[in-house]
């Protein structure tokens, strides 16, 4: 490709590598984010250069590999100095990236990022690239296995429009209402999830209603933002507003797109019960769903003996819609009742006019 070719976006340009950039890629070779998520078929030095349009200097990498050229496909690699990260580089080299190889006659790129590198997914669909699936055992793992991977693609037909989100990120990165804030669950949380699913009325109520296990609890902490990127669950962790303590959990998991409904679920340590702090967090979390998303029908259930579930429902606002036999896995092969709440924008918008309307009145 000839040098007048590369493409100029966003601040940037791609070139080719060149001596005086042996400086930059051995900084790179030391920073502890990019050590985590190396492959060892593109290091730094891999591909071609993404430099800053005015000065030159070297900002990071991006290139082909795994090519299959008779298939007209290849998968893309990219990585951002430490110096130039959270400034729209690698949206805007992989945009860049994306029409030279197109223009190579590729008719699909792939990206496999890994489940613990959300900034890496938020640059693929801020570059319009839709996450496609997972790749079972992608890669090798620094453990000696092999690790799963997201797939992220990219057709040559396809709008350069950032993918569209079913869940958009909170407002500040959470939502209070002064007495509960509820932020994103996050790896910093493993110890007190571990700790909430360790209580035994909270394992009692869970589905299915088993201890979980440690590779698991630690998958949900480090996934958490992956999922959400995805759009198939939110999960928080409920804070006490005044002293930051987590006193409980609660996920809104969004598994049918297509019938706009969505259901939460929430657990609370013992020692924060009886606070109205899971109502509080059930209505915040409402409030959002509806205002930020395209959700008009949220549910819940709760076991026909768990009488302090089925009230935070109701004050929350949910209404009871249902009783489903023998709806969930219960101990030892059993199976058990569930008795369903639902909530409607429309109930949540009028009870909200009740409410005003009484304190006016008063």
């Amino acid at each position: 490709m000839d040098q007048d070719q590369w493409d100029q976006d966003g601040g940037i340009r791609l070139r080719e590598h060149r001596p005086e950039d042996a400086a930059a890629l051995a900084e790179a070779y030391e920073d502890p984010v990019f050590r985590r998520f190396a492959r060892s078929d593109t290091g730094p030095s891999a591909g071609h250069v993404i430099a800053d349009e005015q000065t030159d200097r070297m900002l990071g990498g991006i290139g082909l590999s795994a090519a299959a050229p008779g298939r007209g496909q290849a998968e893309v690699t990219f990585w951002v100095a430490p110096w130039a990260r959270r400034r729209g580089v690698a949206t805007a080299a992989l945009r860049a990236f994306d029409r030279y190889a197109f223009g190579s006659g590729l008719e699909r790129l792939e990206l496999l990022i890994h489940w613990d590198n959300p900034a890496a997914q938020r640059v693929a669909m801020a570059a319009g690239y839709t996450r496609e699936g997972v790749r079972r055992g992608a890669l090798p793992a620094t453990d000696g296995g092999r690790q799963d991977m997201l797939v992220f693609t990219r057709l040559a037909g396809d709008p350069r429009e950032p993918a569209a989100r079913l869940l958009p990120d909170l407002p500040g990165d959470e939502l209070t209402d002064g007495v509960v804030t509820l932020r994103r669950l996050g790896e910093q949380d493993i110890d007190f999830y571990t700790e909430l699913h360790n209580v035994p009325d909270v394992i009692d109520t869970s589905v299915p209603p088993e201890p979980k296990p440690a590779d698991e609890i630690h998958r949900r902490c480090v996934r958490t933002e992956s999922h959400w990127l995805a759009g198939d669950r939110a999960d928080l962790v409920i804070l006490d507003a005044a002293t930051g303590t987590r006193a409980g959990e609660i996920g809104l998991y969004y598994q049918e797109p297509p019938l706009a409904q969505a259901m939460i679920g929430y657990s609370m340590l013992p020692a924060f019960r009886g606070r109205g702090f899971a109502t509080r967090a059930a209505q915040l979390l409402a409030l959002w769903t509806f205002a930020e998303t395209s959700i008009v029908r949220l549910i819940a259930g709760a076991l026909p003996t768990n009488i302090g579930s089925q009230r935070v429902l109701e004050k929350a606002g949910f209404r009871k819609e249902a009783y489903q036999r023998l709806r969930l896995p219960g101990k030892d092969g059993a199976r058990v009742d569930d008795v369903q709440f639902v909530l409607l924008a429309g109930d949540l918008l009028a009870q909200a006019s009740s409410q005003d309307g009484s304190h006016r009145e008063t």
